[in-house]
């Protein structure tokens, strides 16, 4: 594919296109991408396969998520440039390519090449992957841009539902060793490339003189306008990136706080099971549900931020999720419905949090850098993706060291985590649209003295 048919000018849409077939576009990468969420599933065979430790076969995992939050930032306004079929493109080679080192690493038995291709090269494709649709589709959806890229965020959080059952059919064809995880990473590569490639196909951008039908022209009035646009160095240094910086941090760190034990929580707060193999099973249906309502709440709640603007739904998120974490606290193991709903729609909350995002930077700062801002306010995500992990495993295995078992292992961090909400919620409360860039105020006030 040459560098002319990735431009944005050979992608915009003709007269006639149906916008409808740009969400399933971005659907197909984040589907995609959004296998990052799979990788428990190489943990065993890698640390079975090679002798390797827990921390080293949690490395690609977490690498690749500090590096996507990276490499978003890094490379956030070439996407808005260049346009969404060359970021798509890019991102399928990165990440296609990340897994080939990784099955090179695999037939090597290297597996420092497995945390490189897997994390670095791989998780540059998560990031460039993760922000490509973000401004084509709010131009697409004016009228319901926390829908649009909810739709398309909903992939990412719901793609280890497809990458999972997948990847153990392959251990199960290829088995495990080194041959078999060698192929495992191979067939992921090939599956990969085509859903990817259906993406980098689809998807188109309006054209200048396109608008939205008559019918979502009319509902678009009633809807929240853009804030003044911004690039992305101007965004950076309002007070308002930042305190939204902290609450994307502080939500995703509390939904991180349960999904990354989910697993070993749900087995300490209820541990009666008619056998061991009942209790495994039951913890990995937990597991499972928590990760439909991640991936539920990006589309669902997102879309409602449409109808109740995005700063209510935050404090929907921050100051529930902290009353559904007090919840727990107090309740712990009495009763396991409630342990459920709560625990659901934290998940829910956390995903959410993603997917309204990028409509709260339009609100905020516009539509002409929105992706490039975008990347930028990921690197929450990295910060986040090292924090809740380094908490709630540090505090339950100094509870565990103190002689806790149980609930009580997991009540401390769960406080720390009412805390980070609730600062979240203040912040919230404190972001305001900014006003115009100085330029832009200077230019309006031209053009009215022309007048």
């Amino acid at each position: 594919m040459s560098a002319g048919l990735l431009t944005r000018e050979r992608i915009t849409a003709p007269p006639g296109w149906n916008r409808w077939l740009v969400p399933p576009a971005a659907l197909a990468i984040h589907l995609s991408i959004g296998a990052v969420y799979a990788w428990s599933v190489f943990k065993s065979p890698l640390a079975d396969t090679y002798g390797v430790s827990g921390v080293v076969t949690a490395l690609p995992f977490t690498l690749g998520i500090v590096v996507l939050g990276i490499a978003a930032a890094v490379f956030g306004t070439a996407v808005d440039a260049r346009g969404p079929r060359w970021a798509m493109t890019v991102s399928l080679v990165c990440y296609v390519g990340g897994l080939l080192v990784s099955a090179l690493g695999a037939a090597t038995s290297q597996v420092w090449l497995i945390v490189l291709g897997y994390g670095v090269l791989g998780g540059i494709g998560l990031g460039i992957g993760y922000i490509s649709p973000v401004s084509t589709l709010m131009k697409w959806f004016p009228d319901k841009p926390g829908m649009a890229t909810g739709f398309a965020i909903m992939g990412f959080g719901g793609g280890a539902l497809i990458a999972s059952p997948w990847t153990n059919q392959l251990f199960t064809w290829f088995g495990t060793g080194p041959g078999g995880l060698t192929a495992t990473f191979a067939m992921l590569a090939l599956t990969y490339t085509v859903l990817m490639a259906l993406g980098v196909v689809l998807v188109r951008v309006p054209s200048p003189e396109w608008r939205p039908p008559t019918r979502v022209a009319r509902a678009e009035t009633r809807e929240r306008a853009p804030g003044p646009d911004r690039t992305a160095n101007q965004a950076i240094r309002t007070p308002q990136f930042w305190l939204l910086w902290v609450v994307l941090a502080f939500n995703v760190t509390a939904g991180i706080g349960i999904l990354e034990r989910a697993a070993p929580i749900f087995s300490d707060f209820f541990p009666d099971a008619s056998s061991a193999a009942a209790l495994t099973a039951a913890a990995a249906g937990f597991v499972a549900i928590l990760s439909l309502a991640n991936s539920a709440g990006r589309i669902a709640w997102s879309s409602l931020s449409d109808v109740l603007g995005r700063k209510n739904m935050y404090r929907i998120y921050l100051g529930v999720g902290a009353l559904l974490y007090l919840v727990i606290v107090l309740m712990q193991n009495t009763s396991k419905p409630v342990f459920l709903i709560a625990t659901i729609l934290v998940l829910s909350f956390y995903g959410a949090g993603f997917a309204t995002a990028p409509a709260y930077l339009r609100d905020l700062f516009g539509t002409a850098q929105v992706g490039a801002i975008h990347g930028r306010l990921l690197t929450a995500w990295s910060f986040a993706g090292v924090l809740g992990p380094v908490l709630v495993n540090a505090i339950a295995d100094a509870q565990i060291a103190n002689g806790s078992d149980g609930p009580a292992r997991y009540v401390p961090s769960f406080i720390v985590m009412i805390v980070l909400l609730a600062i979240g919620f203040g912040c919230n409360e404190l972001i305001r649209v900014p006003s115009a860039p100085q330029q832009a105020r200077r230019t309006a006030a031209e053009k009215e003295e022309v007048r």
